[in-house]
C-alpha cells in the first residue's frame, strides 16, 4: 500500500508537471519565440551580404582618400585601379603572367607534397626517420625560403628550376609537420579497431589512418599553399622566370619601374582574388566533402 506521504508527493509531482507544461505551451510564449524577421534582417543575416558591404565600404574609403590625396604615384584611386585591371586583362598581359605563375606553382607545390609525403612515410616507419624529420624541421623550417635564392641562382641559374627549388623548400617542412602530427595523433583505440577487423596494411592506411589524419593533412596543404604562393611572388619580384619574361611577380616589378602604379595595385588585387578563390572554393569544397561531412573538423 502507498503511504499518505508518498501519495502526497505523487500529487505534488503531478501538479508541478502540469504547471510546467502549461507554461511551456503558453500562447504568449510561443508568440514571442516565433517572431518573424523583417526582410532587411533576413538579408543582413546572409554572410555574403555582410562581407560585400565591408568590401564596398573599404573601396569607398580608398576612393575618397585617393581623391583627396591627388597623387596617382603614391595611391591611385579605386576606379583608376579597376580601369587598369580591366585594361591589363583585356590586352592579355596580366592573364599571361597569371598563367605562367600558376604553372610554376602547380609543379613546385605538387613536388613539395610528394617530398613531404616521402619524409613523413620515413618518419612513421622507423625511429631514425622520426629523428631525421625532427632534426631537419628544426633547422630548415626556420630558414626563410627567399634566403636560399642566391644559392638557387648559382645551382640552377635564372629560370623555372630556381623558383621551383625555393618553393619546394617553403612547402615541404610545414606540410610535413602537419601530416606527421595527423598520423601520430590517431588514437590507439581507433588503431585497435582496425587491427580487430584484420585490415591489410594498404586498407589500414587508406581506410583508417588517412581519414583520421585528414584534418591535419588539409591544414598542412593549406599552410603549404600559402607559403608557396608568397614565395613564388617574392622570387618573381627578384628575378622573374626565364630571363625576365616571368609571372605576376615580375609583372608587378616591371610596372613599378614604368611608374604604372594603378596597374601595380591591379596586380595586387589579382593576387588577393586568386588566394581567396583557392582558399574558399578549392580547400573549402574538399573540407566540406570530407572532414565536415564526417564531423571531424578541427
Amino acid at each position: 500500500m502507498t503511504s499518505p506521504a508518498d501519495a502526497e508527493a505523487q500529487i505534488s509531482l503531478t501538479a508541478l508537471r502540469q504547471e510546467y507544461e502549461r507554461r511551456v505551451n503558453a500562447p504568449e510564449l510561443t508568440q514571442d519565440v516565433a517572431v518573424r524577421l523583417s526582410l532587411r534582417e533576413r538579408i543582413w543575416n546572409i554572410t555574403v551580404v555582410r562581407k560585400t558591404t565591408i568590401l564596398i565600404f573599404m573601396a569607398l574609403c580608398w576612393q575618397i582618400y585617393a581623391l583627396n590625396l591627388q597623387n596617382e604615384l603614391m595611391l591611385p584611386s579605386f576606379t583608376g585601379t579597376v580601369t587598369a585591371l580591366l585594361e591589363s586583362m583585356g590586352n592579355g598581359e596580366l592573364p599571361r603572367a597569371i598563367g605562367t605563375s600558376l604553372r610554376v606553382l602547380a609543379i613546385a607545390y605538387a613536388s613539395g607534397v610528394v617530398v613531404a609525403g616521402l619524409i613523413t612515410s620515413l618518419a612513421l616507419s622507423s625511429r631514425i626517420g622520426a629523428d631525421f624529420l625532427e632534426t631537419c624541421t628544426g633547422m630548415f623550417n626556420l630558414l626563410p625560403a627567399i634566403a636560399l635564392l642566391p644559392l638557387a641562382l648559382l645551382w640552377f641559374g635564372i629560370g623555372y628550376a630556381s623558383i621551383i627549388f625555393v618553393i619546394i623548400h617553403s612547402v615541404t617542412w610545414p606540410m610535413t609537420l602537419n601530416i606527421y602530427s595527423g598520423f601520430t595523433g590517431v588514437s590507439k583505440t581507433l588503431r585497435m579497431v582496425g587491427q580487430n577487423y584484420e585490415l591489410s596494411a594498404p586498407a589500414f592506411i587508406c581506410k583508417l589512418l588517412i581519414p583520421a589524419a585528414l584534418p591535419h593533412i588539409l591544414t598542412g596543404l593549406k599552410v603549404g599553399w600559402a607559403f608557396s604562393w608568397r614565395t613564388l611572388i617574392a622570387s618573381e619580384l627578384v628575378f622573374g622566370v626565364s630571363s625576365g619574361s616571368g609571372g605576376i611577380g615580375w609583372f608587378i616589378y616591371e610596372k613599378k619601374n614604368q611608374l604604372e602604379i594603378a596597374t601595380v595595385f591591379a596586380a595586387l588585387i589579382t593576387l588577393i582574388i586568386i588566394g581567396v578563390l583557392v582558399e574558399n572554393i578549392v580547400f573549402k569544397l574538399i573540407e566540406n566533402k570530407t572532414v565536415r561531412k564526417w564531423g571531424m573538423s578541427i
